[in-house]
């Protein structure tokens, strides 16, 4: 949405609603545009003092959202009694914090990344993550442990080693009053269930917030929806903003029909509607109605932007085979050129960062990555990254590795580690962010791979301690280095995951559907296989970014299928050969 600010009367209702609301938003509706509105009517009459609490599911998310309500709310800095900040630090900072760990005397310190953390019951055995068992029973999950290669099924005796070495883990990170999300998560709906105490928090926060606003909230898992029903219930106004078909978070435990049956919980008059798309072109628009579940294309979003009556049909992208190809990047950017948009604004977008690489010619590695690998990757994402929440998390993934070469870890998570230091964010990362940016690989600068790595090492040598490991023994000579660094030329598209851009948007788009289409295609169409919605969902959130140009690659088998659907509520579709 550009220009002055025309709301519609959907969004003027939102803008002015004082009670508590689920609002169904499809994609380009203007909902940030809104909040920024509705934090302002907020702030003009704020009632005895009382803030406002924007909550959202990711760091990404809330960074946009918080950049946003700064510059056009006026939200002071710092932002007391105001909050902004992911769900996951509200129940920390509300429910967790300020009580302790039960039955322990010491301060709870949050470890988010507690269960990356490795176990194995025996020097060479396969180190397996706390996350690969169950958290209630100790079981190991024979699933994710099978892919990291131990079966759990030959070898019950190891299984039984693993279980205990797992056990004792969480028992001595406990003691120590270290807390993943899941534990805090546990903790909370604990002082949830304790009536007494509960009302105790439920005033308290009524004495602080005059409403709560949860964005995203398709993001959220069974458990933070009970902490959103019990906010509702003790009657603060609570907003709970979402596309439920945007809901691609089913690793975390995601809530497609939860949410919606959650919905449905809510007088009719407070389920307000935001239907308008102002970011995409009508075929577009009418594109992405087409990629929801069967049950919910009654309703048909209009395109009602500055975009709308762009005529650039949708264009489907058959490609030979079930393998990705360059030649996927390659019609794109023809299509790019034609519509008159710049290359680097316009990313190709596919579940995996490897089907991605593979649709714009860059080269990809398999196997394990060793740390100068990983340093170039995570130094490469984050100058790739679109915006500032991603850019955040790739920091960390140097700062990270950067432990890690300087055998910092021993054994640690990442955030272990700082917790256990007492290292805050600004002690790291202007060091961090001035080495990234030396790293940059651009090609006026590096001849080659060698003198990107050459640099590397002269410029983390020096911070290993003396007498230990050289730096050429950590940072390797890899000769996948060059293919890593191998960007797509200046003129190229980038390629990111789908995950990554969520709550984005770009000019055009191309998004790559691989050797699952036939099934999700199917599950359009009927609803069946159930077990490939969330594969759809993807599609629908990577459709849903683009502006003016939309292209999906999809195997030639499915081409016509594809394009057929897509042309079922009114969208001009081209197939074209590649």
């Amino acid at each position: 949405m550009t220009g002055a600010f025309e709301p519609t009367d959907q969004q003027l209702k939102i803008i002015g609603y004082g009670a508590s609301a689920f609002i169904s938003a499809c994609p380009g509706a203007g909902k940030t545009r809104v909040l920024v509105e509705r934090a302002r009517e907020l702030l003009a009459g704020r009632l005895g003092g009382r803030g406002i609490a924007f909550l959202s599911f990711t760091n990404a998310a809330v960074a946009e959202l918080e950049a946003r309500l700064r510059q056009d709310a006026k939200l002071p800095s710092p932002a007391f009694p105001h909050f902004i900040g992911t769900f996951d630090s509200f129940l920390w900072q509300f429910l967790v914090a300020p009580f302790g760990i039960p039955g322990l005397p010491i301060p709870p310190r949050l470890v988010p990344d507690l269960e990356h953390r490795t176990v194995r019951p025996f020097e060479k055995a396969i180190p397996l993550p706390l996350s690969c068992f169950d958290r209630k029973s100790g079981e190991l999950l024979a699933t994710p442990a099978k892919k990291l290669g131990f079966d759990v099924f030959a070898k019950p005796a190891m299984t039984k080693a693993y279980v205990t070495a797992a056990r004792k883990a969480r028992e001595r990170f406990w003691a120590r009053g270290e807390l993943g999300y899941d534990d805090a998560r546990d903790i909370a709906s604990t002082r949830l269930a304790d009536l007494e105490l509960s009302a105790r928090i439920s005033t308290a926060l009524c004495g602080r917030f005059q409403e709560v606003i949860v964005d995203e909230a398709q993001d959220c898992n069974p458990s933070d929806l009970e902490v959103i029903s019990w906010l509702h219930e003790a009657g603060i106004s609570t907003k709970i903003i979402c596309d439920p078909h945007q809901s691609i978070y089913a690793f975390r435990g995601g809530v497609t029909e939860q949410l919606v049956a959650f919905g449905k919980k809510f007088p009719e008059d407070s389920r307000l509607p935001m239907t308008g798309n102002f970011r995409s072109s009508r075929h577009i628009t009418r594109a992405i109605v087409a990629l929801r579940t069967k049950e919910a294309r009654d309703v048909i979003d209009e395109a009602i932007g500055p975009n709308r009556d762009h005529a650039t049909p949708v264009y489907v992208l058959p490609y030979a085979g079930s393998a990705v190809t360059e030649k996927i990047g390659e019609k794109f950017l023809e299509l790019i050129d034609n519509v008159g948009l710049s290359p680097s604004d316009c990313p190709v977008l596919a579940k995996t960062r490897q089907s991605g690489a593979k649709a714009i010619g860059q080269p990809t590695t398999k196997g394990k990555l060793d740390l100068t690998l990983r340093l170039a990757m995570a130094t490469m994402d984050y100058h790739f990254a679109f915006e500032a929440g991603n850019r955040r998390a790739a920091l960390e993934d140097v700062h990270a590795i950067v432990l890690e070469i300087l055998g910092k870890l021993d054994g640690k998570t990442y955030h272990q580690h700082l917790v256990a230091e007492g290292i805050t964010a600004n002690s790291w990362r202007p060091m961090i962010l001035a080495l990234v940016r030396r790293l940059k690989f651009d090609p006026a600068v590096f001849a080659n791979a060698d003198e990107w790595h050459a640099l590397a090492k002269a410029l983390i040598g020096p911070m290993l301690a003396p007498g230990g490991f050289s730096i050429g023994q950590r940072l390797k000579k890899n000769a996948a280095l060059e293919e890593v660094l191998g960007l797509p030329p200046v003129s190229g598209s980038p390629a990111r995951t789908i995950h990554s851009v969520k709550g984005l948007e770009f000019p055009g788009v191309c998004v790559v559907m691989t050797k699952n289409s036939k099934a999700i295609i199917d599950f359009l169409e009927t609803g069946i296989p159930q077990d490939h919605a969330e594969d759809a969902r993807e599609i629908y959130v990577a459709a849903s970014r683009a502006e003016k140009l939309l292209a999906i690659a999809v195997p030639k088998s499915q081409a016509q299928r594809l394009a057929l659907h897509l042309r079922s509520l009114g969208s001009e579709v081209t197939v074209m050969a590649i």
